[in-house]
């Protein structure tokens, strides 16, 4: 495969339409569909989002792998699925209450490879917007089966309100729903594996009633009280970057990251980078190969490269998300440390990934 094969790959995200859609995605944030579906999520980083620019025009993240293998992916297993999922999504109503499995679950049950763990940013929010989150109180598997089958499961949900900028953390086995009013930035292990286990009695755009996975959420669900809320994020600098960290775990890390008019370099320690620019324009550069990235446009910068280069193509600043898979939970506490954090608050920060919940259980195994 040619060096010029090599470069930041601008993808074409999968548009799905929801019952609890509508149309920002079109309207407000640029994505090419019809403007009178009713949109609810952009998959912006997926295995089949094809690549919009350059010699790799028209390949398929799939297609990536296959043919670059360790050029794009380092040492992650090109025979799988790319492992991270990002999205954006906007709620007109309630989504779902739900559950995902963790990893084994997955396998034995789904004999999928991944079960789902995800993160959410908060873009924009509605006034007192709320999720669902956890449990208000312990519970049981015989309770949460007899509150589906009378109606009455919200009654023992924990909601809380959201606010742009806000992150939260859904390991699997935790309940939770988006509700509306809400524009998410999620990241996630890359799986669709959802257990839906309330809908509001509601029809999907077919016109049929929702399936629901009662049994299946029961297996994996956690039902204890969830204690924790919105996380602590760290605002630092590096790489002449000025950085907040927001998530950190096995799985991902994710940042919102602020870009100035002069060229900023980041390292990518042999691992694939997800790139999402927000509200204003932004330049991701690889050895001589530049991306104008417009508003709300992902770009996948392959691991072979040492660095990407990133700079606000108008103005002064320009935000962006950024999403890698790290090779282990000390990446990033690592580059924490380098920008003069201090340790007592590294550790506090990535505690939340450890304990979320107030004791929810890193794995069902069920």
């Amino acid at each position: 495969m040619p060096d010029d094969a090599l470069y930041p790959y601008v993808l074409d995200p999968k548009l799905t339409t929801q019952v609890w859609g509508g149309d920002e995605l079109v309207r407000v944030y640029g994505k090419h569909g019809d403007p009178n579906a009713r949109y609810g999520e952009s998959w912006e980083c997926w295995d089949t989002d094809p690549v919009t620019n350059g010699t790799l025009q028209g390949s398929t993240v799939a297609d990536l792998r296959a043919t670059l293998g360790a050029r794009l992916l380092g040492d992650i297993d090109p025979q799988r699925i790319f492992p991270v999922l990002t999205k954006i999504i906007t709620a007109h109503d309630w989504l779902s209450v739900q559950v995902h499995p963790d990893d084994a679950y997955a396998r034995r049950v789904e004999h999928q490879p991944f079960g789902k763990t995800e993160c959410w940013y908060v873009l924009a929010a509605e006034p007192n917007a709320q999720i669902v989150y956890g449990w208000k109180r312990d519970t049981s598997r015989e309770e949460y089966e007899q509150r589906v089958r009378d109606g009455t499961l919200t009654e023992i949900l924990h909601y809380l309100t959201l606010k742009a900028g806000d992150t939260i953390y859904i390991p699997h086995g935790l309940v939770h729903a988006i509700g509306p009013g809400l524009t998410i930035f999620e990241t996630q292990q890359a799986s669709d594996l959802t257990y839906r286990m309330f809908d509001y009695d509601r029809v999907g755009l077919d016109g049929k009633p929702r399936e629901l996975h009662v049994r299946k959420a029961a297996d994996v669900l956690y039902y204890k009280a969830t204690t924790a809320g919105t996380l602590a994020q760290i605002e630092y600098e590096f790489e002449g970057l000025d950085r907040t960290a927001l998530i950190a775990d096995e799985h991902f890390v994710v940042e919102r990251i602020v870009a100035g008019a002069e060229p900023a370099t980041m390292a990518t320690h042999r691992r694939p980078l997800i790139v999402m620019s927000l509200d204003a324009p932004l330049d991701v550069s690889t050895s001589d190969t530049n991306v104008a990235l417009g508003r709300f446009q992902t770009t996948l910068v392959p691991a072979a490269g040492d660095w990407c280069t990133v700079r606000a193509s108008a103005g002064d600043a320009a935000p962006f998300m950024f999403v890698t898979p790290p090779r282990d939970r000390e990446e990033l506490p690592a580059r924490l440390l380098a920008a003069g954090v201090g340790q007592a608050t590294i550790d506090a920060f990535m505690a939340q990934f450890v304990n979320p919940g107030g004791g929810l259980r890193r794995s069902t195994g069920v």
